[in-house]
């Protein structure tokens, strides 16, 4: 195998028609250069170059490997060009992936910030269920991934790295003719003896309302399993029952429904960007991270009243 460094050198011997031009260019001495020619020689298994007093001239073995050499050093060139321009967001690709709710809420200022900031970078968004998020991420299909866990079934896998974003609290979501429309907040076991609309195919905002409940003590009553969160407030604001609700499932709110923030104990799930550990953050993963930050903390600072507890905007009042 040919050295790349010494055909280099070869090709600037060419170039520059004497070894002693070529030393002085580089900074190195005569016989470095010539040492270094002369390996390559060795590994060419013939001569390169004749030398003379007036400098070198080349075989045609040494003509045909110095024009390989100056296809190379532009190839070279042009790829510390694209690096550069990958390293300075000029350029690539982003996957992600992401789930609805957060989709519909947390993602799309990242987005916006993000495209301005870097128009030259191609960003892609894939949104799935936790399972079809996962097998992306395993097979590279994205390279990194919004996700959520709760307190008892945190993810802990060794071969990924998690960054947490945001605590996503529950609302309450009653109908407004409920007894309780009017309050400014609630606890599950307000609303022990109403009946639940809950979300269908076990999901997990299911197991969140029935290991909440059971922890106060009481058995949800389940009068309607819905598909989405619009399903779920319909039928509150008909007022077949109650619902429980992440937070930032809440960004639209339908007439008739009220939203109660939900006192301790509840079911707060984690908002988090998860990527393999063995893909390592790329410059525009890493500038979409921060987009996300921002994003997130913008959340929690709308989130909080001057007392620093949390507050769900009432719909109706236009906040």
């Amino acid at each position: 195998m040919l050295d790349v460094r010494r055909i280099l050198l070869f090709a600037e011997v060419a170039r520059r028609g004497s070894v002693t031009a070529t030393a002085r260019a580089l900074n190195y001495t005569p016989s470095a250069v010539s040492q270094q020619v002369s390996r390559l020689e060795t590994e060419a298994g013939q001569p390169l170059l004749e030398r003379h007093a007036r400098g070198v001239t080349l075989t045609d073995a040494g003509r045909a490997l110095a024009d390989r050499g100056e296809r190379i050093a532009r190839e070279l060139k042009a790829a510390e060009s694209e690096l550069a321009d990958f390293a300075g967001l000029r350029a690539g690709t982003l996957r992600i992936g992401t789930f609805p709710t957060v989709g519909a809420s947390l993602l799309p200022p990242a987005v916006i910030a993000f495209r301005d900031t870097h128009p030259d970078v191609r960003l892609t968004v894939r949104s799935a269920r936790i399972a079809g998020l996962w097998s992306m991420l395993e097979n590279r299909e994205i390279e990194m991934s919004l996700m959520w866990d709760y307190d008892w079934c945190r993810i802990d896998r060794e071969d990924v790295d998690i960054t947490p974003l945001l605590d996503d609290p529950p609302a309450l979501l009653v109908g407004d003719r409920h007894p309780l429309a009017t309050r400014t907040d609630a606890t599950l076991a307000d609303l022990a003896d109403d009946s639940w609309i809950t979300r269908a195919d076990r999901h997990p905002v299911a197991e969140a309302l029935v290991r909440s409940c059971r922890a106060v003590g009481f058995e949800p009553q389940i009068a309607y399993e819905a598909h989405d969160y619009q399903e779920a407030q319909a039928m509150v604001a008909a007022g077949l029952g109650v619902a429980l609700a992440p937070t930032l499932a809440l960004e639209g709110i339908r007439p008739g429904v009220s939203v109660l923030p939900l006192r301790p104990p509840a079911p707060v799930r984690r908002i988090l960007l998860v990527r393999m550990a063995d893909h390592a953050l790329t410059p525009a993963a890493g500038a979409f991270l921060g987009s996300l930050r921002e994003s997130a903390a913008a959340r929690r600072t709308d989130a909080m009243d001057a007392g620093g507890r949390a507050v769900v905007p009432d719909p109706r009042s236009g906040a």
